[in-house]
């Protein structure tokens, strides 16, 4: 290697040490609501008014204010006694706010944390065994993703998305009312978010973690959605299931059937569920099955290690595939075709650009 790349490299490694330790202090940041605290404060503030507005303790303030300073996320300047003022730019916010919707970058600097934290001793081990993590390893994890559906669902699903699947034609039958299943509806999020805007239709969201569905039920019982219910199973396991052959109209996944143990069977279960003529909606991420493809992704080192912590992991536990978040665009087309899907269209999605949407009609 020679002195301009070593300098090259080693400039590399110190920018990834800094934005490695940033996002650290990103999601503490998001977690405890500090930039929603600064965004409102709307101008120039100090520690002590921050602390304050927060009613978290100042010192811990002023050095995570170091950090987002040095970081360039916030701006300082200085008031004519002498104090030092923080500021969180609106462009800024429109980014690491809860009020960002689908713009919402903030909450996912949470993730690397949290992956770290519950399942680096079972992925390191792996690494030797081959063996996959088992879902219940990931603890508080469940609620991330929640909170993240919720991020991504709550300003977009019923008001962007839904209208723009098939051109209007599924929102018409959700209106009319039709029966619809949530493969993957972890604390059913986007069950509810449907279920409330569509009375007269019936949402059935499945997940394989008994907690999650525990937690999504209780969420429809605040929600007071009567037309709404959870079940506890695995739709790998429904392919010759009579309760519920060409028992739906509508069936959504979003980013769960990567992590599937037996992504196949779960395919050849959303094609036995769904009525002759209903519609699948399969949203993943936007990339290509061959890695080469990939090198230039805007998102490619942090979706590559999501999937290595976590979605990777899981669906490799008792020997099952282990697609990861990566699986791409070509191999998703594959199987579904192998599922039985003939009609089959990879659209964008409105305010979205990290992810697929794959519609099939049945």
């Amino acid at each position: 290697m020679d002195q301009s790349a070593r300098e090259k490299f080693s400039q590399k490694m110190i920018d990834i040490l800094n934005m490695g330790a940033l996002n650290l202090a990103l999601g503490i940041g998001y977690q405890l609501g500090l930039f929603d605290v600064m965004d409102a404060m709307g101008g120039p503030a100090g520690s002590r008014q921050i602390a304050g507005k927060s009613g978290l303790n100042q010192r811990y303030i002023e050095e995570w204010l170091g950090v987002m300073a040095t970081g360039g996320v916030i701006t300082v300047s200085r008031a004519d006694d002498g104090v030092l003022l923080f500021h969180l730019p609106k462009a800024h916010g429109d980014f690491l706010t809860r009020r960002s919707g689908n713009s919402n970058l903030g909450v996912y600097t949470q993730e690397i944390p949290l992956l770290n934290r519950t399942a680096m001793d079972g992925v390191l081990k792996g690494f030797t065994t081959g063996e996959g993590v088992p879902y219940e390893t990931y603890g508080k994890f469940q609620s991330f993703m929640s909170e993240l559906a919720d991020a991504k669902h709550r300003q977009v699903l019923v008001d962007t998305f839904l209208p723009s699947v098939a051109k209007g034609e599924v929102v018409s039958a959700l209106q009319k009312g039709i029966r619809v299943c949530d493969l993957g509806c972890g604390q059913g999020v986007a069950v509810c978010l449907m279920a409330k805007a569509f009375p007269n239709s019936w949402f059935v969201g499945l997940d394989i973690s008994g907690e999650a569905i525990r937690d999504a039920a209780a969420n429809a019982r605040q929600e007071n959605l009567s037309n709404a219910e959870f079940r506890c199973l695995d739709a790998a396991k429904l392919s010759g299931s009579a309760e519920f052959g060409n028992a739906f109209q509508y069936i959504t996944a979003f980013d769960s059937i990567h992590d599937q143990t037996r992504p196949m069977a779960a395919l050849h279960g959303v094609y036995h569920m769904l009525r002759p003529g209903g519609f699948f909606s399969m949203v993943d991420i936007a990339a290509s099955s061959d890695l080469s493809k990939n090198l230039d992704h805007p998102m490619g080192p942090f979706l590559y290690t999501v999937s290595l912590m976590h979605c990777m992991p899981v669906g490799l536990v008792d020997k099952g595939r282990g697609l990861g978040m990566m699986w791409g665009r070509e191999k998703a087309l594959d199987m579904l075709a192998r599922a039985g899907f003939s009609d089959i269209k990879v659209e964008s999605i409105p305010e979205d650009s990290f992810n697929d949407h794959f519609l099939c009609r049945k």
